[in-house]
């Protein structure tokens, strides 16, 4: 493909106002965010509306960014990918995926990955990239190990919820270790 964004599934595309509802829906399944994240309070849909203008309006890339993964086969909202806690002088920084219930088990959340990963390799010159995942929550580690990330270590009841304290699982991948499994974008 001509676009770097766009895979043979999913296009990452920044957030548009119009966005907002496929934001709460991700929220609203509290059993899908517990995995990822911590539980809060309802938002009302003016909130949604408005945190979803906010990003829509703020200039692309910098240090932390959230795009849009879109399907091709409908321009559906299907989640989104963030990268965040970067480390330019240490060439490392952090990502995270989220995807719709009814937009799972399609490969979206692997290639929207890839298609970060290739650009913080490749134009950016990030080295590393790193994830974190509840170690319950299984879905996301076969992810991320499917992608080539090596589990680097595991922060003991590092986070709590439902009333019991989680294992967080510390992944990593290096660039080369990317480029041993995937073509480097071409020049042209």
């Amino acid at each position: 493909m001509s676009d770097m964004w766009t895979g043979e599934k999913v296009r990452l595309r920044g957030v548009e106002p119009e966005d907002w509802e496929g934001f709460r829906d991700l929220a609203q399944n509290t059993l899908d965010v517990r995995n990822a994240d911590l539980v809060d309070p309802p938002r009302s849909a003016e909130s949604f509306r408005s945190w979803t203008a906010e990003r829509a309006g703020r200039p692309p890339g910098g240090e932390a960014f959230r795009l849009v993964v879109e399907a091709l086969a409908d321009h559906a909202f299907s989640g989104s990918v963030t990268v965040g806690e970067t480390d330019s002088r240490a060439g490392r920084f952090k990502t995270g995926i989220e995807i719709i219930r009814d937009h799972r088990r399609k490969g979206y959340a692997a290639e929207a990955t890839e298609l970060v990963l290739t650009y913080m390799f490749a134009e950016q010159r990030y080295n590393k990239c790193e994830a974190e995942v509840y170690a319950f929550n299984d879905a996301s580690l076969a992810l991320y190990r499917r992608l080539g990330f090596v589990e680097e270590g595991r922060l003991r009841q590092h986070g709590f919820f439902a009333g019991s304290y989680h294992d967080v699982v510390l992944l990593g991948i290096t660039a080369a270790e990317h480029w041993a499994t995937h073509q480097r974008p071409s020049v042209r």
